[in-house]
């Protein structure tokens, strides 16, 4: 057992856990935020995607260790006094879900693609959503809903 300090969406905690322990389960099972979601527990389907540092990570794989003292943001965190990011907004408009398991992966990979390429094209959308899998194949609606945050962005967040 260890004690860590983590970031998590804007809050300073710490957790008393053993330092192989996932960041998943340190997540899901320890703090109640459930949006992160248990996919496949090997990295390949991003169900489990949070930020750490900016950056697309799979919580699955990534000991509490080494998390320890990175700005991790889950889906709670993205949303700002009731105000939903370009991104969430543009996964509602377009439809980019129907089952809704892959969709916080999803909307946690687009956000660090945009936070690197502003104006990403399909093909750049297409890689930086790849490894993120949707059993529903929504993956057309999730193309279109990237580009269209792209806009919103660029735009201040409105349509």
């Amino acid at each position: 057992m260890g004690q860590y300090s983590l970031s998590i969406n804007g809050r300073s905690l710490q957790v008393n856990v053993p330092g192989e322990e996932t960041l998943l389960s340190v997540l899901r099972n320890r703090l109640g935020l459930t949006g992160t979601k248990y996919g496949c527990g090997e990295g390949q389907c991003g169900a489990c995607t949070v930020l750490l540092n900016g950056q697309a990570t799979r919580a699955c794989l990534s000991p509490i260790s080494a998390a320890a003292g990175a700005k991790i943001v889950t889906i709670e965190g993205l949303e700002q006094n009731g105000k939903l990011t370009p991104v969430q907004e543009a996964f509602l408009e377009e439809g980019a879900f129907q089952c809704g398991y892959c969709t916080a992966g999803m909307i946690m990979a687009a956000t660090s693609l945009l936070s690197e390429t502003r104006d990403p094209s399909e093909e750049q959308i297409v890689a930086g959503m790849n490894g993120n899998v949707c059993r529903c194949g929504t993956y057309p609606r999730i193309v279109e809903a990237v580009r269209l945050a792209s806009r919103m962005a660029a735009q201040g967040g409105t349509r």
